[in-house]
């Protein structure tokens, strides 16, 4: 952190204090997150980060797993002199509770929550076992009785992601619509946890039972159109990876915007001076035909129209060559 930086979490903890001090930000109340002061104040991540520690190492704020950071509630005065009378012999240190003062409290469930609400936040970068143990305010070693490490703890956000999915009962006729739901019931699933395409891997898959419905949904939908084991299982990981792939640029834009202050719009903005200098030199006539007036980028709207591209190409495997429209399947 440089100097300037330096100024600015001073200046947020000095400001976010006041307002505790003076009962703006009563008992209970949340502060803003991480993410809101990167955008309020125009700082990193790290520097918010940095601002929200320093307030909870005071005692003034505190993490509540599922809500964020809320003022603390103030602790009752105690006298700084004890009360006249016989002294008494010093009183022998209690014997530390049994394991480590373990926190009855504490269970995977609760781990599980906290961490996803801190991925959630601020990105998969800011997730760590210390991070969740003080989220929670217990020590981080009394994580490890509830789940065995990082990657356990990983696996489990994935499967507490997934498990919300509700299929209906009975799948819609064809293969086309059954697809395109699962699709964009995965599309939901990673629009609402930024964190969660990146951290699923292509190449060494994870083994996350909540999402094998949405596998077994797709495999049914695909049984008997003439594709032989392989082809069928090949095509369920096409569509799972497109909108994987996809998906991965959410949390890269909400890292950027985080970083930045600036949304995309506002990001793109700031690059158009570049492109049109670009365009008047003349080497580049198509791309100025296509972006003259300015192009709407929608991620939304980006996956809708691949994921029609998908299904088109599925229709020619299954159908044939003279398949692939919008009421293939």
């Amino acid at each position: 952190m440089d100097r300037t930086d330096g100024a600015r979490y001073r200046r947020i903890v000095d400001e976010l204090r006041a307002r505790i001090e003076q009962g703006e930000l009563a008992p209970g109340d949340r502060v803003p997150s991480t993410r809101e002061i990167t955008r309020q104040w125009g700082v990193a991540m790290a520097t918010a980060t940095k601002a929200l520690t320093e307030l909870r190492r005071t005692g003034l704020v505190r993490a509540v797993p599922g809500v964020g950071t809320v003022v603390a509630a103030p602790e009752p005065p105690t006298s700084a002199t004890p009360p006249p009378g016989p002294v008494k012999a010093p009183v022998r240190a209690a014997a530390p509770e049994p394991r480590g003062g373990q926190d009855p409290a504490l269970t995977a469930e609760r781990i599980v929550t906290a961490a996803t609400a801190v991925a959630d936040a601020e990105g998969l970068a800011a997730l760590s076992m210390r991070r969740v143990a003080a989220e929670l305010g217990v020590a981080t070693m009394s994580l490890y009785r509830h789940v065995a490490d990082k990657d356990d703890l990983l696996v489990r956000m994935m499967d507490a992601a997934f498990v919300r999915w509700t299929f209906p009962d009975e799948r819609p006729d064809g293969w086309r619509e059954p697809l395109a739901l699962a699709a964009r019931m995965l599309w939901d699933t990673f629009r609402r946890h930024p964190w969660l395409a990146p951290a699923l891997s292509m190449t060494r898959p994870q083994v996350v039972a909540s999402a094998l419905p949405l596998t077994e949904w797709v495999l049914d939908a695909l049984d008997g159109r003439g594709l032989d084991p392989w082809t069928a299982f090949t095509t369920h990981l096409t569509l799972f990876n497109y909108v994987r792939g996809t998906a991965i640029n959410v949390e890269a834009e909400s890292t950027a915007m985080a970083d930045s202050g600036l949304d995309a719009e506002e990001w793109m903005a700031t690059q158009e001076p570049a492109l049109l200098a670009l365009m008047a030199t003349g080497r580049f006539p198509m791309l100025e035909r296509h972006v003259t007036g300015g192009y709407d980028f929608d991620l939304d709207r980006l996956f809708e129209f691949g994921l029609q591209r998908i299904l088109d190409g599925i229709a020619v495997l299954i159908d044939g060559p003279a398949a692939g429209g919008p009421a293939a399947g």
